[in-house]
């Protein structure tokens, strides 16, 4: 009897630990997170004042930004803790998809790939200069660099898997496309003639200007439809979706929005040097 009964139970708990495994797998991903208790978002910090990087501070606090002020409130509302992934852009995206992080806050446009790709919120404004998408060139060359066609044959950069890459290949044709992975190392890159402009939000390229004087926006800009950010998450994970959009809302609601993205600019251009990410890559 006690061997039946033994057989028995090597069939019987298999059976239960898997179907508790599936149930796990199963669960949403707005369950998992309260029931770890920690929300982990990826973001790229080199973009200021987005996200970047503190260097008078260590460990998660050294991420600070719109963007990480978001994550700090939305954890909050969750009533988690938050775990901040940092990563290259295009890494940060693919941690989404793979489910590594469970969401991604990165300053990030509403883009049909992203669509076709992720859960996307509703959108969140951090400011009007977010909105607008420019060109940064070396303030030497600003006369040169005034309209579309001017930038023809330039050595144009911009981040990889980015709006700012799109709107380069949509709206600069003629323009040599130069793929980067890191704004801070582009920065240097521009800053000593090796590529001509570079795309950035024209809040970010003023974070970056406060830092480097010899840099300037040129007068001509991209047009963009969309206006705000939106936070990346798995797809058909539409709890998380719904729960976040809420606390978005709160948000707004509350006028967070503007005391936020002024308290980011002005610490990223008078605190907190924009520094070069580990594994940056040089465009040399």
């Amino acid at each position: 009897m006690k061997k039946r009964i033994a057989a028995l139970l090597c069939v019987i708990l298999p059976l239960a630990l898997c179907a508790g495994c599936a149930q796990t797998k199963n669960e949403d991903a707005l369950s998992r997170i309260k029931s770890k208790g920690v929300l982990t978002v990826s973001l790229s910090p080199d973009f200021a004042p987005m996200e970047f990087v503190d260097t008078s501070k260590e460990g998660q606090e050294q991420y600070v930004g719109f963007d990480v002020t978001l994550a700090k409130y939305i954890a909050e509302k969750l009533g988690v803790s938050l775990q901040i992934e940092a990563m290259e852009f295009s890494a940060c995206q693919a941690a989404v998809q793979t489910k590594t992080v469970d969401i991604s806050i990165s300053g990030y446009s509403k883009t049909p790939e992203r669509e076709q790709y992720f859960t996307l919120s509703d959108f969140y404004y951090a400011g009007d200069n977010e909105s607008n998408q420019c060109l940064m060139v070396l303030k030497e060359n600003l006369d040169k660099y005034t309209t579309a066609e001017s930038f023809a044959g330039a050595k144009v950069g911009a981040q990889i898997a980015s709006l700012q890459m799109n709107l380069l290949k949509e709206q600069l044709p003629d323009a040599q496309a130069v793929e980067i992975s890191d704004l801070n190392t582009a920065v240097l890159e521009l800053a000593a003639g090796k590529i001509d402009a570079l795309c950035v939000a024209k809040g970010n390229g003023e974070a970056f200007m406060a830092n480097y004087d010899v840099l300037a926006l040129s007068p001509w800009e991209f047009t963009v439809e969309d206006e705000g950010n939106v936070i990346l998450m798995p797809k058909e994970e539409e709890s998380l979706c719904a729960e976040i959009n809420k606390i978005l809302a709160q948000a707004y609601k509350d006028g967070e929005y503007s005391p936020w993205y002024e308290a980011a600019k002005e610490l990223s251009g008078s605190q907190a040097e924009p520094a070069p990410r580990n594994g940056g890559e040089s465009l040399a």
